[in-house]
């Protein structure tokens, strides 16, 4: 029977575990981990856009030597070159091949240059962050996120590693799918490292103390933090984690923050400073001590000469006996309340006053000069329109910035607008960075859309962000009017956003749809525009299954050209429905086709009314007079005519 070890449970309590000699080293002392490998090739004379997994295949001499450097800087443990060893990091760069092999690969190169080396050695199979958020903020499904964490495990072990290192963590749902995973292939030492920004949080806004009271139930050896924002800010994250946990914990920091000269990204941290720095994470209490970004070999040799210097006096409880500073709080600070809705803007006040609204769609012009948008949008003012929707390049065609044109309506014609956002362009970053941008500009009004793939447009070969979808951008919404951004950084004044969502009743999978619907409503949709309407049973079905009064309901309505427009509609558009008899009427209608799809949008408007709260209406071609003849049908009489 083996020896068994305790590892940390509940609150910080202990469960038994399996020992192995990477533990039972790591419980005699300090032990030294490698530093960046993306540094190392980098400089070598990899550029960054390309996978430097993959050269784990590719070119593995250029692998192997980076290990053997960082061995006889005195590593006693190197990672596996598979930080991005998995689909979805591998698929951005264009690559095919498998995970399992990269991974394994990593492995068996690491491997080799130990028996090169002839120095004893762990070797660590490292997984780093899937490259996309994980839902419910972001696209990828849990059971996907499992499954590529499973397979990149599986790949470390078939190749031989140690043990599992799982970093830069910044999602303590992603981080428990990980681990989950791992546990379903081995039962290896597994350390978990987060990433902390300068105020000491993840980006989803998890404190120290989160992490350890999050993980402290799962069959974790080590935690911890690597990257980062420089060796301080590691070492006060550590020194926090040891308040709440006797588990073994890993300092591995960057060589401070980069700084571009001359062609190439500088790290400013010299290796005597983090050599120095090194008892400093002794003291804080961690055990496991390495260098991630812009440390290199000279870094690892430094940190070796001073935890050698110190002959084993220090231990990882040491900093229970030191003075450390204040903890800081263990949850992150509650959010303002947002604005009530109808201070936020004209269109919310009324539809708490349950007045009928009317919102057309203006598309930005493809070049630079928007002035037929301007004076559409004039004219449905005069008509009596009351908001006007701007598109974010829609069916991913380039278009003029959709903020800077719904600036230029709501400032040059004096009409509220609807901002159309989308997840397609725009890392988490940008997105947050626009959105408060927008509301300076005096944008309150703000549709959240995944956006249409790059493949349907003008640039299929482009790459889409997608960090996260409409739910995940409705959460985010949701918290900057709260006052704090998605890491739960306060932003000052909190935003005072409307929120809406996209909807389609005439969806192929109607239980999805709803599913998806119901969804953005909890993430904090507050009203909702459909996609094109052309039969009034379609309608009631829809508000039926949802029930009315749930959120306001825009009912949206495209009005028909021509037969050609209907059956293009139809067959070609995704999510639009043109029904039979519709097409047909369109057929008949001949020459007159603009009058009968006029009419026929008319007669739904005035029949749905009564059920909805608002009619979309999209022009095709940029005929805003045409919708201007069927919102005539519900605006108050003495309108100017279109």
């Amino acid at each position: 029977m083996r020896c068994m070890k305790k590892a940390s449970g509940p609150n910080g309590s202990r469960t038994p575990r399996p020992t192995h000699p990477f533990v039972e080293r790591l419980a005699r002392g300090p032990l030294l981990a490698d530093g960046a490998m993306g540094t190392i090739l980098y400089d070598k004379g990899i550029p960054f856009d390309r996978s430097f997994d993959v050269l784990n295949l590719a070119e593995p001499a250029i692998v192997q030597s980076v290990h053997r450097e960082y061995l006889r800087a005195g590593a006693e443990l190197i990672e596996t070159n598979t930080f991005g060893a998995n689909r979805f990091r591998l698929a951005s760069h264009g690559v095919t091949d498998s995970p399992r092999v990269v991974a394994r690969e990593g492995a068996r190169l690491a491997r080799n240059a130990r028996e090169e080396v002839g120095e004893p050695a762990f070797v660590a199979g490292a997984m780093g962050p899937l490259g996309k958020p994980v839902a419910p903020l972001g696209v990828i499904p849990r059971e996907e996120a499992y499954d590529a964490y499973r397979e990149a495990a599986e790949g470390l072990v078939e190749g031989g590693v140690d043990l599992i290192v799982v970093e830069t963590q910044s999602d303590i749902t992603e981080a428990t799918i990980a681990v989950e995973a791992v546990r379903a292939v081995t039962d290896l030492p597994l350390v978990v490292l987060f990433t902390f920004t300068e105020d000491l949080r993840t980006l989803h806004g998890a404190y120290p103390e989160d992490v350890v009271r999050a993980l402290g139930t799962l069959p974790v050896d080590v935690l911890g933090a690597n990257c980062s924002v420089g060796p301080q800010g590691v070492r006060d994250v550590v020194e926090r984690m040891r308040r709440r946990t006797d588990r073994p914990l890993a300092a591995m920091p960057n060589a401070g923050l980069p700084r571009y000269h001359d062609g190439r990204f500088v790290y400013v941290s010299s290796p005597e400073y983090l050599g120095a720095m090194t008892r400093r994470f002794v003291e804080a209490g961690a055990g496991l001590i390495g260098g991630c970004c812009g440390t290199t070999p000279a870094h690892i040799r430094r940190m070796r000469d001073a935890l050698a210097s110190e002959n084993g006096s220090a231990s990882p409880g040491a900093a229970a006996e030191s003075a450390p500073p204040p903890a800081r709080p263990l949850v992150i600070e509650e959010p303002a309340e947002a604005a009530d809705p109808r201070d936020r803007s004209a269109l919310a006040r009324k539809l708490a006053a349950r007045e009928f609204v009317v919102s057309v769609e203006i598309d930005p012009p493809r070049g630079a000069r928007p002035k037929k948008m301007i004076e559409g949008a004039d004219l449905l003012q005069r008509v009596g329109v009351d908001t006007i929707n701007v598109a974010d390049s829609p069916m991913a065609r380039v278009r003029m910035s959709s903020i800077a044109l719904a600036s230029m309506i709501t400032h040059q014609v004096g009409i509220e607008t609807i901002l159309h956002f989308t997840c397609r362009d725009r890392n988490l970053m940008g997105i947050q960075s626009d959105l408060m941008g927008a509301h300076a500009l005096g944008i309150r009004n703000v549709l959240a859309l995944t956006g249409d793939p790059p493949r349907a447009g003008d640039y299929p070969n482009a790459t889409a962000v997608f960090d996260t979808d409409s739910v995940g951008l409705l959460g985010i919404l949701r918290r900057l009017n709260e006052g704090v951004d998605l890491g739960g950084n306060s932003i000052g004044e909190p935003t005072g956003f409307f929120l809406g969502c996209a909807v389609n009743p005439t969806a192929e999978n109607f239980d999805r749809e709803l599913e998806r619907f119901e969804a953005k409503i909890n993430a904090g949709a507050e009203f909702a525009m459909t996609q094109p309407i052309y039969e009034l049973d379609t309608l009631r079905r829809f508000l039926e299954v949802i029930g009315r009064g749930r959120i306001p309901i825009l009912l949206g309505l495209l009005p028909l050209q021509s037969h050609r427009h209907a059956e293009f509609l139809h067959n070609e558009v995704p999510g639009i429905h043109v029904p039979d008899h519709a097409r047909e009427a369109m057929r008949l209608a001949g020459d007159k086709g603009i009058d009968a799809g006029v009419e026929m949008c008319r007669e739904l408007l005035l029949e749905a009314k009564d059920l909805v709260e608002g009619a979309y209406l999209m022009p095709s071609f940029g005929r805003y007079e045409v919708v201007a003849r069927v919102a005539r049908a519900v605006l108050p009489a003495g309108a100017a005519p279109a």
